[in-house]
């Protein structure tokens, strides 16, 4: 259902420390927009780098261009709560601009899917996927995520103003 080309000219891999100028390249356009995450328009780099980084059992990762070693785009997952909540994974990914409609964005969900599930997690939830982000909502249905809630008015969009945030969820 959720397979990934065997054509891809990228690969999905572990983040390293000399990615962070590629995986910011990605995040600062996408956060300036702030059109789809629920961040801070004015995040700075270091704040930026400090959210998005994770540690084990978490994990950072990018789609680099298999020839080049560019970065196309970055994903992450943490646990979504502490305590007797952790066994639950929360994710973000973000695409270049570029390379939108290429399968970065499903293959970047589909590895953190298998890597969260190595890592012990028993399922995912994405807690604020922005309602009129329409392809992103589609591509997390194909992938197996239900709408589980939409909390109205939660996102003050910059074009269009207030619309929804949904609550999805899958197990892995």
């Amino acid at each position: 259902m959720w397979a990934v080309s065997q054509e891809q000219t990228f690969e999905i891999r572990k983040a390293t420390p000399g990615d962070w100028a590629g995986i910011w390249s990605i995040l600062e356009p996408v956060i300036r927009e702030g059109e789809t995450f629920t961040w801070d328009r004015d995040t700075t780099e270091d704040a930026a780098r400090a959210k998005w980084i994770k540690e084990a059992p978490g994990q950072t990762f990018v789609a680099a261009d298999k020839v080049t070693g560019r970065i196309l785009g970055t994903g992450e997952f943490h646990a979504n709560q502490g305590g007797g909540g952790s066994h639950v994974a929360n994710a973000g990914y973000m695409v270049g601009a570029h390379h939108s409609g290429q399968g970065i964005a499903r293959a970047l969900c589909a590895y953190s899917l298998q890597e969260a599930k190595a890592a012990g997690f028993r399922s995912m939830q994405y807690n604020a996927v922005v309602e009129s982000n329409v392809r992103a909502v589609w591509l997390w249905q194909s992938m197996g995520f239900q709408i589980l809630a939409t909390v109205p008015d939660a996102f003050n969009h910059p074009e269009i103003g207030y619309v929804g945030l949904h609550v999805m969820y899958r197990k892995l």
